[in-house]
């Protein structure tokens, strides 16, 4: 299978690592910024592989090489128009979260890609990490029971030799804030456990030592789940000294769970009133990490991959990729409005929080 990268910053390392994993056919790379192309290619011994195209122009690439699968890692803020130029072209896509920095640019890439027959998969790769689904079988198995109320933590830090990186970090048109870039895994985590259909949410963020920066760099939300259950966010990159933990727990009338390390990769509590064999396997279970990006892109590759050949729905779909977005732009609007917000939220940006810090 035909596939391309555009954007070769931090993130796309991951990509080429996923795609050089599933056997495709790395035909192209873009970028603004040449240099960057070569870093990326040489990080993976490819500089010298002359049948990889490079592109400073992702429309030209698209319309040259016509790759089958292609994977946006940009800044954050060109997501969509890519996607959707993409998209009309008939293109299958990987998008790297958020996938839109707009409710409505968000439903425009799920309504196109319905009309194209095109499999757009929100690259929300923690779905894949082996405590994840070992969490998603026990819910799906109904093994909690009703659901009293779950929570995510993402504990990081982010310096300003971070931010310096990239000009557009930090700010609302190209990033968004710590919710929207850091923690944006975890909510997407949170929501698909307790039941993906939302009510309300009330949220408040701060700028707290970041004032070089647009958006916010920690914030908190109490959300109402359709079905009765309460959900808690608390995301910040105020950690200090480094990153410390990101965790999601679910209660449950017959279960306990807690999902700890640094990207939710390690089960540290697993209790259930049915215990089987497994659930003392469960116990315990670390999957070791080399950073926080976890190993699930691999996953999600192959999963994309075996969608387009196959003709379905990837697991992890632009649905859901809007559903962790709409979480983000709900708890922006609330701040800004210092009201609960009702879902479905169809018409807020992340720009139409400049001027909030």
């Amino acid at each position: 299978m035909k596939y391309a990268l555009i954007g070769c910053g931090r993130i796309a390392t991951n990509h080429m690592k996923a795609a050089i994993n599933n056997n495709l056919e790395i035909a192209a790379v873009c970028d603004v910024l040449p240099e960057k192309m070569e870093e990326l290619l040489a990080k993976h011994e490819l500089q010298n592989d002359d049948t990889i195209k490079r592109y400073e122009d992702y429309k030209k690439m698209i319309e040259k090489v016509k790759p089958e699968l292609v994977s946006i890692a940009t800044e954050s803020g060109i997501h969509a128009e890519i996607a959707l130029h993409c998209i009309e072209k008939s293109v299958n896509l990987i998008i790297e979260k958020p996938m839109a920095m707009s409710m409505e640019d968000a439903d425009k890439i799920i309504k196109l890609s319905e009309e194209k027959g095109v499999k757009v998969s929100a690259c929300h790769q923690n779905r894949f990490n082996v405590a994840i689904q070992q969490l998603r079988k026990a819910v799906e198995g109904g093994r909690f029971g009703k659901l009293s109320h779950g929570s995510i933590h993402v504990r990081w830090n982010r310096n300003q030799g971070y931010y310096d990186q990239a000009s557009w970090r930090g700010t609302w048109a190209q990033d968004g804030g710590a919710l929207m870039n850091q923690c944006i895994h975890g909510i997407d985590l949170l929501r698909w456990m307790m039941g993906d259909e939302i009510e309300e949410i009330y949220g408040a963020t701060r700028q707290q030592f970041h004032d070089y920066l647009e958006a916010e760099d920690v914030g908190v939300a109490v959300v109402k789940f359709k079905n009765g259950a309460i959900g808690t966010i608390e995301g910040t990159t105020n950690v200090y000294p480094k990153n410390l933990e990101e965790t999601l727990y679910i209660f449950g009338e017959n279960g306990t769970v807690k999902i700890g390390g640094t990207s939710t990769n390690n089960i540290d509590v697993w209790n259930f009133a049915d215990e089987t064999e497994e659930d003392n396997q469960n116990k315990g279970l670390k999957e070791e990490t080399s950073n926080v990006y976890g190993n699930g892109h691999t996953s999600l590759f192959a999963d994309v991959i075996d969608a387009i050949e196959n003709d379905r729905t990837p697991y992890v779909d632009a649905v859901a990729g809007r559903n962790a977005l709409e979480v983000i732009l709900s708890i922006y609007k609330s701040q800004k409005t210092g009201q609960a917000v009702k879902l479905p939220l169809t018409d807020f940006a992340s720009t139409d929080m400049e001027g909030e810090f």
